[in-house]
C-alpha cells in the first residue's frame, strides 16, 4: 500500500486518514501497550474503523505491581528500560501465539509507550518513551524505532491528544515511510506543532535501518525543529536529554560541541567554548537525503 492517499499523489498527513490506511492494510497486525496517559494512540484506530484487522490486543498496565509482574522491574516506570521490556514482551507474545496461524501473510508489530503526562497537581515533568517493533513484510526480521518525547501543552487533555497524534505518526512512518528515515522524522509533526511536542531522541535499528546513522537522524530532529539539540556519546549512541551520560557530543543549530558535566565557570556563565570541528560524518548531513539513500545496500542481521 502506498504512502499516498487517494489519487492526489500527496502524502497522507491527517491523523484519522493515517489510522484508517493502517487498518485497511491487511498485512499489519499487532499489539498496543500504553501506560501513563490513557490509551490515546490505539483510540485513533478504534475511531477510524476496521480496527479488528489491525489490533490483536490493547492493554494498559497502570498499577506498578501489575506492570512489574508483566514486564519485570525497572529503575523507573517512565524510562527506556521499561519501554524496551514492553516491546520485547508483547512482540514475543505476538510471534509465539500467532506466527503458526497467520505468519505467512502477516507483518506483526508491537507498539508501546510509557508516559508521565500533566498530573492533577501540575508539578511533574511531562515526557515519555514511545516505540514500535515491526516486520516490514511477513516473516521478515524485526526493525525498531524508539523516540523520547516531551509534551509541552499546559493541560493534561491536550497532552494526551498530542501523544495520540505523534503515536499514529510514528506507526504510519514505520509502516509506509521506513525506506526514507528522514521522512519518518518529518512526518512526526503532522497534525502538530513544535509548540506542542518535542522529540529530543530517536533511534532506528534492525534490518530495515541497517545503514542508518542515528547521529545524522538526531541532527535531522534539530533541523526540523523537533529538538533544540542532539546528543550522542563518543561511540555514536544517541542520548536523550534525560540521559545520565554527560560525556559525549552535543550538536545544535550553533554547531557541534563536546558535552561534559558543568564546571564552576559554566555555572557562573562563562563564555561558551570554541565549537569542536565538525567531523566528516556530520558534514555528510548536508548531502541531499536521496543521495544518502542511494548508497544503502545489503541486508544484515537484526540486533535481537
Amino acid at each position: 500500500m502506498s504512502q499516498f492517499g487517494g489519487n492526489t499523489g500527496e502524502r497522507v498527513v491527517d491523523t484519522h486518514a493515517k489510522a484508517l490506511q493502517i487498518n485497511l492494510d491487511r498485512r499489519r497486525y499487532g499489539t498496543f501497550a500504553e501506560i501513563g496517559a490513557g490509551q490515546e494512540v490505539v483510540r485513533w484506530f478504534f475511531r477510524a474503523g476496521g480496527a479488528a484487522g489491525t489490533v490483536a490486543k490493547s492493554m494498559s498496565a497502570y498499577d506498578m505491581a501489575i506492570s512489574d509482574a508483566i514486564y519485570g522491574r525497572a529503575e523507573r516506570y517512565v524510562c527506556r528500560q521499561r519501554l524496551e521490556a514492553m516491546l520485547d514482551h508483547e512482540h514475543k507474545l505476538n510471534l509465539g501465539r500467532l506466527s503458526e496461524v497467520r505468519g505467512s501473510t502477516t507483518a506483526f508489530f508491537s507498539f508501546a509507550d510509557t508516559v508521565s503526562a500533566r498530573s492533577y497537581k501540575g508539578n511533574n515533568e511531562c515526557h515519555g518513551w514511545m516505540g514500535v517493533r515491526f516486520q516490514s513484510r511477513p516473516r521478515d526480521q524485526d526493525s525498531q524505532i524508539i523516540i523520547h518525547v516531551r509534551m509541552q501543552d499546559g493541560e493534561n487533555a491536550l497532552q494526551q491528544e498530542a501523544l495520540g497524534i505523534v503515536g499514529v505518526n510514528l506507526l504510519y512512518g514505520a509502516f509506509f515511510l521506513y525506506p526514507e528515515p528522514e521522512l519518518v522524522i518529518e512526518s512526526l509533526l503532522d497534525g502538530l506543532t513544535t509548540q506542542r511536542i518535542a522529540v529530543d531522541m530517536i533511534e532506528f535499528s534492525g534490518i530495515e535501518f541497517r545503514q542508518v546513522d542515528n547521529r545524522l537522524m538526531s541532527m535531522k530532529l534539530v533541523q526540523v525543529g523537533l529538538s533544540g539539540a542532539a546528543m550522542f556519546d563518543p561511540d555514536g549512541t544517541v542520548l536523550s536529554s534525560r540521559s545520565r551520560t554527560l560525556t559525549g557530543f552535543r550538536t545544535s543549530r550553533e554547531g557541534l560541541r563536546r558535552a561534559s558535566p558543568p564546571t564552576p565557570d559554566a555555572v557562573r556563565g562563562s563564555p561558551s567554548r570554541t565549537p569542536t570541528p565538525t567531523p566528516e560524518w556530520a558534514r555528510s548531513a548536508a548531502r541531499p537525503a536521496r543521495a544518502r539513500r542511494s548508497a544503502r545496500s545489503g541486508r544484515g542481521p537484526a540486533p535481537w
